[in-house]
């Protein structure tokens, strides 16, 4: 052993260990991937290795002068950190190191920061990258500001710091730039952040969806294997770009020669399709990292699904292919397609290329893939992209959110979710792209919170209502099943957004257009105009009452009922036109019960110049009237949901987050375990939110109960509050205005002689609080979706019944109103019956501020307000429970870019 080797080994033994989650798989600008972790006494080669590629005048740029090899001194001050006061994080590429950046903490809550690219790797976003993730270690570490000296020739250096969103002041002094920032987590950086990841996980998708070659590996001569299936698949669907097949075995496959590994392939190989065994697929990766592929779609199943063997193959195969740049979609996929003309790229193992559409599809399992391509086919719906992701290892349905945020021809976006990996990132991007295009899903287990084999996700602790909310919250459209998501998704693909809820129905049937009626006022729907052509209606009669709908300044929507009448030759061709041709120029949506067909029927179709299977205005069908009208419904309420302002707010005036940061800090400090906070912690943390909680005294004797009388100026109540009493219908627990000793006197005796086992009632005494409705407000910190809100009404009908709201922080400006409103005993709080309207607008605040409390501080693992009183003059919150425990795993969506990993997954170096 070597005396730097003993040294190294002398530091691990006396430094503790860095926190796992700075080491990540991270996605860089131009889409491939790399690995960041920090620096470990071992990577003195690494880093020698790295600094002998880095050009002379990066060197200059680094250190200010000439610098062409680092001293053994120099190795020893750089890869000896304490991931405290000195973080270095390293990023990796094939095992070679490409960049390092490092922070050295100068004094308490300041540290200097500088990086090194090697040269080849410039302009790829390297620098900004390290500094997301050096910004987020320094947070954890109490550093407060950043200051780093540059030189005025380092035009990239100075643009990464004052391109990241942070107030950069500078100041030039000796030939030198000093730039100086706060490294708070601002709108403005998070902005900037979302931005580049978007753009960065856009260009990693597009790259398979618009590949000039392919390379299909395991493609065999014989007919019924899989990889013979997909060159059949490409060449038929005639795919724009090179087909090339790999066969080591054979010369040639389907007439096309045959290479040995995808190395001999002339020229470059964009996306590989893998049909291999499941224990070959890794050298596959091998052999495609280095012919520089960019991404892998892996057929091959024999992964997770098989169980804990092919779990652990899984996730090998992921951090192989993530540590050499590629991304993976799969293992166990069906494949991809493209029905652009100028790529028609059909690389799945599904014989049927969907016609051009509207739409993209994304769903993870392989037999239900093929299940919704024959569908979509079958109802001329179309589509623009599909995605089957099978195990859904590495990309994602967040990753196709990203590509089709951008993709012009994507107009409405399908999901099929089997599991949710990341929910707070899909949360997010699904917020932003719902205002641009609106998003159609199924998900799967809602009731169950299962996943199937081989989807590898944290548990979910949050009820199926929390899940439910966050889909509405985002402006995602919900539905049951997947003939509901093609109801909608033909709808939204070829009909305008509706105004509003009023329906218009007109129709040749008395009883289908009943069955309308009724169907529409059970949805939210409001019938303004019923026009009965009755049976004999001509084509001329359905298009006046067609017109004369759609003109109706009362009217939103219209319902077409059309049911052939007997022995009227051409009736059904001359409604047909009528409604294709009302359809095609109407500015409100048409829905239709056309002869009971589904789907976009080639009599109501309208010619597309885009080459799509039908055009903008056509019709859409539906089997039965109630199906037309609930997809209605749910396009009705993602119009609604677009018109509401989205911004999010926070009461800032009443906010003291760094208060609450330090008293949260200093509570882990002390109790590194975490523990509930007692009274007077809970009162400052909630005061530094604006929250006034009462003062409560607890108590254990008369005398005790007397003092506390007394020293809150009497008019007091004295109550019991353990769990099993104090939700108790009648009240029994609770004693109310005592003003003096005997009162007080009278009420201890009463209710230790009512109450069973007075010394475990948890007796408490407080001012006497206005009457009011007893409301409750909860927050916790999921493992899956980070913060969770609810609100309900107090009292145990509420929990019996499961009246409660749940939203995801951090809210827009409308959640707030919504929740307290969508609750079942909302009335309770509007004069229901006669009773005072209470201060609605108090709850919403303090709704509000509990949310953006449980959003700021991850480490408040669950806090509840009990008891809060709503009356007419204001609120009285006179009770709060709360727990603060260490942040053990980042939120799923940090304040830096990195790409999710597998529960348990050791992180390739």
């Amino acid at each position: 052993m070597t005396e730097a080797d003993a040294e190294a080994d002398e530091l691990g033994a006396t430094t503790p260990p860095p926190p796992r989650h700075w080491e990540a798989d991270v996605l860089l600008r131009d889409g491939r991937t790399a690995h960041i972790r920090p620096m470990q006494p071992a990577d003195r080669e690494l880093l020698v290795d790295f600094y002998s590629r880095v050009s002379d005048e990066s060197k200059y740029y680094r250190f200010f002068s000439p610098m062409p090899e680092l001293s053994e001194r120099d190795l020893d001050r750089f890869t000896r950190v304490d991931h405290r006061d000195r973080v270095a994080l390293i990023l990796l590429v094939a095992g070679h190191m490409i960049a390092v950046g490092r922070y050295d903490t100068i004094r308490p809550g300041y540290a200097e920061v500088a990086f090194l690219v090697e040269d080849k790797h410039q302009g790829r976003g390297i620098g900004q990258l390290l500094l997301e993730h050096l910004a987020q270690a320094g947070r954890e570490r109490g550093v407060e500001e950043f200051v780093a000296e540059v030189l005025p020739d380092n035009q990239a250096m100075i643009h990464t710091f004052k391109d990241a969103g942070y107030q950069v002041k500078s100041a030039f002094e000796d030939g030198v730039m000093e730039m100086v920032f706060r490294i708070d987590p601002t709108d403005t950086a998070i902005g900037v952040m979302e931005q580049r990841e978007h753009r960065a996980e856009y260009a990693s998708i597009e790259r398979f969806f618009s590949p000039r070659s392919v390379a299909i590996i395991g493609a065999s001569r014989r007919q019924d294997t899989i990889g013979r299936a997909l060159v059949r698949h490409l060449v038929l669907g005639n795919f724009g770009g090179r087909i090339h097949v790999v066969n080591p075995n054979a010369d040639s496959v389907a007439g096309m020669p045959a290479w040995k590994t995808v190395g001999d392939i002339p020229g470059e190989v964009d996306v590989a399709i893998v049909a291999v065994p499941a224990e070959a697929v890794q050298d596959v990766v091998l052999d495609c990292a280095a012919k520089g592929v960019h991404g892998l779609v892996v057929i091959s199943s024999g992964f997770a699904e098989t169980g804990e063997e092919g779990r652990m193959r899984q996730r090998r195969l992921v951090g192989l292919s993530r540590s050499y740049g590629l991304r993976l979609i799969g293992p166990n996929a069906l494949g991809i397609i493209n029905t652009d003309p100028e790529v028609s790229l059909n690389a799945s193992l599904s014989s049927v290329m969907p016609p051009r559409g509207r739409a993209g599809f994304f769903c993870q399992s392989g037999a239900l893939g093929s299940a919704i391509l024959e569908k979509v086919q079958n109802r001329g719906l179309g589509l623009t992209t599909f995605v089957s992701a099978g195990n859904r290892a590495d990309v994602s349905g967040n990753d196709l959110l990203q590509y089709w945020e951008e993709d012009d021809a994507t107009e409405v976006v399908l999901l099929y979710l089997e599991s949710i990996g990341n929910p707070r990132k899909f949360s997010r991007v699904a917020r932003r792209v719902s205002r641009r295009k609106p998003i159609v899903a199924v998900r799967s287990g809602r009731s169950s919170q299962g996943v199937p084999m081989g989807h590898a996700v944290r548990k979910i602790g949050a009820p199926p209502e929390a899940v439910d909310a966050m889909f509405r919250q985002a402006g995602i459209i919900q539905v049951e099943s997947l003939e509901e998501m093609f109801d909608v998704a033909q709808l939204l693909a070829h009909q305008p957004l509706p105004r509003g809820r009023r329906v218009a129905i007109v129709g040749n049937s008395d009883a289908l257009g009943l069955l309308a009626a009724d169907a529409a006022n059970s949805v939210g729907l409001v019938v303004n105009k019923t026009v009965a052509l009755g049976a004999d209606a001509t084509a001329e009669d359905f298009e006046d009452a067609l017109d004369g709908a759609i003109d109706d300044p009362e009217v939103d929507a219209v319902v077409a009922i059309f049911i052939p009448p007997l022995n009227v030759a051409g009736a059904r061709e001359d409604v047909a036109n009528v409604l294709a041709a009302v359809g095609e120029q109407s500015d409100k949506p048409i829905v239709s019960t056309f002869l009971g067909t589904e789907g976009v029927p080639e009599l109501l179709r309208v010619p597309d110049v885009a080459g799509s299977s039908a055009g903008r205005g056509s019709v859409p069908s539906y089997p039965a009237v109630e199906a037309a009208v609930r997809a209605l419904a749910h396009v009705v309420e993602y119009a609604v949901w677009l018109r509401v302002p989205q911004s999010t707010v926070a009461d800032l005036d009443s906010t003291d987050r760094d208060a609450a940061r330090h008293l949260v800090n200093e509570l882990l400090m002390n109790h590194p375990e975490g523990r509930d906070l007692d009274f007077g912690e809970q009162h400052r943390l909630l005061r530094a939110y604006g929250i006034d909680l009462w003062d409560t005294y607890a108590v254990e004797t008369l005398d005790e109960a007397t003092a506390a009388g007394e020293a809150l100026g009497w008019d007091v109540v004295l109550k019991a509050t353990a769990d099993h009493l104090r939700d108790r219908p009648d009240l029994a627990h609770v004693w109310r205005n005592i003003d003096t000793p005997e009162e007080m006197a009278h009420a201890w005796s009463s209710l230790n002689d009512l109450i069973t086992d007075p010394e475990r009632a948890g007796f408490v005494v407080q001012r006497n609080a206005p009457p009011g409705i007893p409301v409750t407000i909860a927050t916790m910190e999921d493992p899956l979706f980070g913060p969770v809100l609810s609100f309900g009404i107090g009292g145990p009908l509420t929990e019996l019944l499961g009246d409660r709201s749940y939203r995801i922080p951090p809210l827009a400006d409308h959640d707030a109103q919504d929740m307290v409103r969508e609750i079942k005993a909302s009335p309770l709080l509007f004069g229901y019956r006669g009773s005072e309207i209470v201060d609605v607008g108090e709850i919403e605040r303090l709704v509000r501020q509990v949310a953006q409390l449980q959003h700021d501080l991850p480490q408040v693992r669950a806090l509840q307000l009990p008891l809060v009183l709503a009356g007419a003059d204001g609120t009285s919150v006179l009770g709060a429970s709360v727990r603060v425990e260490p942040v053990k795993d980042p939120r799923s969506d940090w304040f830096v870019r990195r790409l999710s990993s597998m529960p348990g997954d050791t992180l390739p170096d």
